[in-house]
Protein backbone atom coordinates (compact mmCIF):
# COMPACT_ATOMS: atom_id res chain seq x y z
CA UNK A 1 0.00 0.00 0.00
CA UNK A 2 1.50 3.51 -0.71
CA UNK A 3 2.38 5.88 2.19
CA UNK A 4 0.74 9.18 2.62
CA UNK A 5 3.86 11.78 1.55
CA UNK A 6 1.93 14.71 2.46
CA UNK A 7 4.49 17.30 3.56
CA UNK A 8 4.26 17.91 7.46
CA UNK A 9 6.43 20.67 8.57
CA UNK A 10 7.57 21.91 11.54
CA UNK A 11 10.08 23.51 13.77
CA UNK A 12 12.77 21.85 16.32
CA UNK A 13 15.83 23.13 18.00
CA UNK A 14 18.58 21.16 17.50
CA UNK A 15 22.44 22.15 18.01
CA UNK A 16 20.91 25.77 19.67
CA UNK A 17 18.80 26.62 16.75
CA UNK A 18 15.52 26.30 15.44
CA UNK A 19 15.52 24.38 12.33
CA UNK A 20 12.67 23.82 9.99
CA UNK A 21 11.73 20.22 9.46
CA UNK A 22 9.71 18.36 7.07
CA UNK A 23 8.15 14.83 7.78
CA UNK A 24 7.11 12.20 4.65
CA UNK A 25 5.23 9.72 5.68
CA UNK A 26 5.03 8.24 9.18
CA UNK A 27 7.58 5.55 11.45
CA UNK A 28 8.79 3.88 14.25
CA UNK A 29 11.96 3.59 15.54
CA UNK A 30 12.88 0.06 14.29
CA UNK A 31 11.82 1.05 10.36
CA UNK A 32 14.62 2.59 7.94
CA UNK A 33 14.12 6.09 6.88
CA UNK A 34 15.92 8.49 4.26
CA UNK A 35 17.40 11.52 5.24
CA UNK A 36 17.81 14.33 3.30
CA UNK A 37 20.81 16.92 3.71
CA UNK A 38 20.86 19.52 0.97
CA UNK A 39 23.80 21.09 -0.81
CA UNK A 40 25.72 24.60 0.50
CA UNK A 41 23.40 26.65 -1.23
CA UNK A 42 20.23 24.47 -0.63
CA UNK A 43 17.29 23.88 1.38
CA UNK A 44 13.86 21.97 1.79
CA UNK A 45 12.10 23.33 -0.94
CA UNK A 46 15.24 23.34 -3.57
CA UNK A 47 15.05 19.67 -3.42
CA UNK A 48 11.34 20.22 -5.22
CA UNK A 49 10.05 16.40 -5.27
CA UNK A 50 12.54 14.36 -5.86
CA UNK A 51 12.42 13.13 -1.97
CA UNK A 52 8.61 12.62 -2.68
CA UNK A 53 9.98 10.82 -5.88
CA UNK A 54 12.43 8.73 -3.70
CA UNK A 55 9.96 7.56 -1.12
CA UNK A 56 7.33 6.51 -3.62
CA UNK A 57 10.10 4.47 -5.71
CA UNK A 58 11.28 2.80 -2.12
CA UNK A 59 7.93 2.71 0.28
CA UNK A 60 10.08 4.34 2.48
CA UNK A 61 8.97 7.78 4.90
CA UNK A 62 11.72 10.44 4.99
CA UNK A 63 12.53 13.67 7.01
CA UNK A 64 14.12 16.58 5.31
CA UNK A 65 15.22 19.76 7.02
CA UNK A 66 16.85 23.24 6.65
CA UNK A 67 20.74 23.52 8.48
CA UNK A 68 21.17 26.36 10.32
CA UNK A 69 21.40 29.69 7.76
CA UNK A 70 19.47 27.84 5.16
CA UNK A 71 15.38 28.03 4.21
CA UNK A 72 13.16 28.80 6.79
CA UNK A 73 15.84 27.85 9.92
CA UNK A 74 17.15 30.38 12.12
CA UNK A 75 19.44 32.74 9.63
CA UNK A 76 22.94 32.63 10.20
CA UNK A 77 24.49 34.70 13.22
CA UNK A 78 27.92 34.64 13.19
CA UNK A 79 30.77 33.05 10.68
CA UNK A 80 30.50 29.27 10.45
CA UNK A 81 33.57 27.77 12.28
CA UNK A 82 36.12 25.61 10.49
CA UNK A 83 34.80 22.12 11.39
CA UNK A 84 31.25 23.63 10.85
CA UNK A 85 30.57 20.05 8.44
CA UNK A 86 31.44 17.72 11.92
CA UNK A 87 29.24 20.15 13.66
CA UNK A 88 25.96 19.66 11.23
CA UNK A 89 27.29 15.42 11.83
CA UNK A 90 26.44 16.16 15.43
CA UNK A 91 23.08 18.18 15.03
CA UNK A 92 22.11 15.47 12.76
CA UNK A 93 22.57 13.14 15.74
CA UNK A 94 20.50 15.10 17.73
CA UNK A 95 17.30 15.35 14.86
CA UNK A 96 18.09 11.79 14.35
CA UNK A 97 16.77 11.00 18.57
CA UNK A 98 14.42 13.66 17.97
CA UNK A 99 12.30 12.65 15.97
CA UNK A 100 12.53 8.53 16.69
CA UNK A 101 14.41 7.69 13.38
CA UNK A 102 16.46 4.63 14.81
CA UNK A 103 17.08 2.87 11.54
CA UNK A 104 18.35 6.14 9.22
CA UNK A 105 19.24 6.37 5.53
CA UNK A 106 21.03 9.05 4.80
CA UNK A 107 21.28 10.67 1.39
CA UNK A 108 23.19 13.93 0.78
CA UNK A 109 23.97 15.98 -1.40
CA UNK A 110 27.47 17.88 -2.23
CA UNK A 111 28.18 19.72 1.43
CA UNK A 112 25.11 17.03 2.38
CA UNK A 113 27.14 13.87 1.04
CA UNK A 114 30.15 15.35 3.15
CA UNK A 115 28.06 15.92 6.14
CA UNK A 116 26.61 12.20 5.33
CA UNK A 117 29.99 10.55 5.38
CA UNK A 118 31.03 12.44 8.55
CA UNK A 119 27.77 11.63 10.62
CA UNK A 120 28.35 7.62 9.23
CA UNK A 121 32.24 7.74 10.60
CA UNK A 122 31.59 9.26 13.97
CA UNK A 123 28.26 7.33 14.96
CA UNK A 124 29.04 3.80 13.33
CA UNK A 125 26.56 1.92 15.54
CA UNK A 126 23.67 4.22 14.37
CA UNK A 127 23.53 4.73 10.29
CA UNK A 128 21.66 2.46 8.61
CA UNK A 129 22.93 3.12 5.07
CA UNK A 130 24.34 5.75 3.05
CA UNK A 131 23.79 7.23 -0.14
CA UNK A 132 26.07 9.93 -1.73
CA UNK A 133 26.08 12.56 -4.85
CA UNK A 134 28.80 14.98 -5.76
CA UNK A 135 30.31 14.19 -1.68
CA UNK A 136 33.68 15.93 -1.61
CA UNK A 137 36.65 14.40 1.31
CA UNK A 138 39.15 16.52 -0.45
CA UNK A 139 39.40 20.81 -0.49
CA UNK A 140 40.17 20.30 -5.04
CA UNK A 141 41.37 23.18 -7.16
CA UNK A 142 38.34 22.07 -9.17
CA UNK A 143 36.41 22.66 -5.86
CA UNK A 144 37.65 25.88 -5.27
CA UNK A 145 36.88 27.11 -8.59
CA UNK A 146 33.70 26.20 -9.23
CA UNK A 147 32.43 27.64 -5.82
CA UNK A 148 34.57 30.33 -6.63
CA UNK A 149 32.23 30.94 -9.85
CA UNK A 150 28.99 30.56 -8.52
CA UNK A 151 30.02 33.56 -6.37
CA UNK A 152 30.79 35.98 -8.51
CA UNK A 153 28.11 34.67 -10.78
CA UNK A 154 25.52 35.64 -7.69
CA UNK A 155 27.28 39.13 -7.37
CA UNK A 156 25.73 40.01 -11.16
CA UNK A 157 22.85 37.47 -11.69
CA UNK A 158 19.61 39.04 -10.95
CA UNK A 159 18.31 35.93 -11.99
CA UNK A 160 20.75 33.77 -9.87
CA UNK A 161 19.62 35.93 -6.83
CA UNK A 162 15.98 35.79 -7.48
CA UNK A 163 16.23 32.41 -7.44
CA UNK A 164 17.78 31.82 -4.33
CA UNK A 165 15.83 34.51 -2.72
CA UNK A 166 12.52 32.57 -2.95
CA UNK A 167 14.18 29.82 -1.03
CA UNK A 168 15.82 31.71 1.37
CA UNK A 169 14.20 35.10 1.58
CA UNK A 170 16.10 37.81 3.57
CA UNK A 171 18.57 35.65 4.49
CA UNK A 172 20.41 35.14 0.95
CA UNK A 173 23.01 37.28 0.61
CA UNK A 174 24.45 36.66 3.89
CA UNK A 175 23.84 32.95 3.38
CA UNK A 176 25.53 33.12 -0.22
CA UNK A 177 28.66 35.13 1.41
CA UNK A 178 28.88 32.79 4.18
CA UNK A 179 29.07 29.74 2.34
CA UNK A 180 31.82 30.70 -0.08
CA UNK A 181 33.92 32.83 2.46
CA UNK A 182 34.37 29.75 4.71
CA UNK A 183 35.18 27.51 1.75
CA UNK A 184 37.75 30.19 0.31
CA UNK A 185 39.50 30.92 4.16
CA UNK A 186 43.16 30.38 4.46
CA UNK A 187 42.68 27.93 7.16
CA UNK A 188 40.35 25.51 5.22
CA UNK A 189 42.73 26.00 2.05
CA UNK A 190 44.16 22.18 2.88
CA UNK A 191 41.09 20.71 3.99
CA UNK A 192 40.50 16.93 3.50
CA UNK A 193 38.44 14.34 5.38
CA UNK A 194 40.42 11.43 4.39
CA UNK A 195 41.10 10.25 7.74
CA UNK A 196 37.74 9.78 8.90
CA UNK A 197 36.68 7.55 6.31
CA UNK A 198 38.24 4.01 7.37
CA UNK A 199 35.64 4.47 10.44
CA UNK A 200 32.80 4.13 7.81
CA UNK A 201 31.76 0.55 8.33
CA UNK A 202 27.77 0.92 6.98
CA UNK A 203 26.54 0.12 3.64
CA UNK A 204 27.36 3.23 1.09
CA UNK A 205 26.60 4.14 -2.55
CA UNK A 206 28.70 7.03 -3.74
CA UNK A 207 27.20 8.60 -6.44
CA UNK A 208 28.88 11.54 -8.88
CA UNK A 209 28.46 12.88 -12.13
CA UNK A 210 31.20 12.61 -14.81
CA UNK A 211 31.15 16.28 -15.72
CA UNK A 212 30.92 17.71 -12.05
CA UNK A 213 32.27 21.04 -11.76
CA UNK A 214 33.33 20.82 -8.62
CA UNK A 215 34.57 17.91 -8.04
CA UNK A 216 37.36 15.51 -9.41
CA UNK A 217 36.86 11.85 -10.19
CA UNK A 218 39.66 11.15 -7.73
CA UNK A 219 36.60 12.43 -5.07
CA UNK A 220 34.92 8.99 -5.51
CA UNK A 221 37.99 6.91 -5.67
CA UNK A 222 38.88 7.90 -2.36
CA UNK A 223 35.88 7.07 -1.05
CA UNK A 224 35.78 3.67 -2.76
CA UNK A 225 39.03 2.91 -1.51
CA UNK A 226 39.50 4.19 1.73
CA UNK A 227 35.87 3.37 3.45
CA UNK A 228 36.17 0.06 5.78
CA UNK A 229 32.37 -1.07 4.90
CA UNK A 230 30.27 -2.22 1.67
CA UNK A 231 30.40 0.65 -0.88
CA UNK A 232 29.36 1.06 -4.41
CA UNK A 233 30.58 4.04 -6.53
CA UNK A 234 28.88 4.79 -9.39
CA UNK A 235 30.13 7.33 -12.09
CA UNK A 236 27.21 8.66 -14.42
CA UNK A 237 28.44 9.76 -18.01
CA UNK A 238 26.83 13.15 -19.22
CA UNK A 239 25.99 14.63 -15.35
CA UNK A 240 27.21 17.65 -13.44
CA UNK A 241 27.08 18.19 -9.69
CA UNK A 242 23.38 17.62 -9.52
CA UNK A 243 22.66 14.06 -10.09
CA UNK A 244 19.11 13.82 -8.59
CA UNK A 245 17.85 16.56 -11.55
CA UNK A 246 20.41 15.73 -14.29
CA UNK A 247 19.97 12.01 -14.08
CA UNK A 248 17.02 11.62 -11.90
CA UNK A 249 15.54 8.35 -13.13
CA UNK A 250 19.56 6.85 -12.89
CA UNK A 251 19.35 8.91 -9.27
CA UNK A 252 16.32 6.57 -8.19
CA UNK A 253 16.90 3.26 -10.03
CA UNK A 254 20.38 3.12 -8.64
CA UNK A 255 19.44 4.05 -5.00
CA UNK A 256 16.32 1.83 -5.30
CA UNK A 257 18.63 -1.41 -6.36
CA UNK A 258 21.25 -0.50 -3.57
CA UNK A 259 18.64 -0.15 -0.81
CA UNK A 260 16.71 -3.68 -2.13
CA UNK A 261 20.27 -5.43 -1.19
CA UNK A 262 21.07 -3.56 2.40
CA UNK A 263 17.34 -3.31 3.87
Amino acid sequence: MPIDLTARDSDCHAGGHRLRVRCLGQWTPDEPVLVFLHEGLGSITQWRDFPQALCAATGLPALVYDRYGYGLSDPLNEPRPDDFLIREAHILAELLDQFGIGQPVIVGHSDGGTIALMVAALYPDRIKAVVTEAAHVVFEPITRQGLSAVYERFQTDLQLQEGLARHHGANTSEMVTQWAQTWLRPSLAHWTMLDMLPAITCPLLALQGADDDHGSPQQLRDIGERVSGQVHCVMIDACGHVPHFQARERVISEIGAFLSTVL
